[in-house]
């Protein structure tokens, strides 16, 4: 078992324990930082990030679900482009998994 698989089962949900890595998280946050462009914290708010962005929604008020970043990342909503064809699907998944995971305990 890897490190970012280690953690306790409750309630059948496997919860990471702090000290052990998420690869997945660490992925998300780098595509949200640097990898999508234009970059993810251009245009929105996300504390964990340091992003400021004003344009698009703050993440940390809207607390997303991994499906709603997923589509919205995939086909693009409002001025938001879609990064369905500059994005691999892997890319998507992990910035998904990383702003429904920083933004899920506010």
């Amino acid at each position: 078992m890897t490190n970012d698989r280690i953690g306790i089962l409750v309630a059948g949900l496997l919860i990471p324990l702090p000290g052990f890595g998420d690869a997945q998280l660490e992925a998300g946050r780098k595509v949200f930082m640097e990898q999508a462009q234009p970059s993810c914290a251009v245009c929105h708010t996300l504390s964990d990030a340091g992003a400021t962005g004003v344009v698009g929604p703050n993440l940390d008020e809207l607390a997303p679900s991994v499906e709603q970043v997923q589509r919205a990342v995939t086909s693009g909503v409002g001025i938001m482009p879609p990064f369905g064809e500059s994005l691999s699907e892997d890319q998507i998944a992990a910035v998904a998994h990383y702003v429904s995971t920083v933004t899920a305990a506010k």
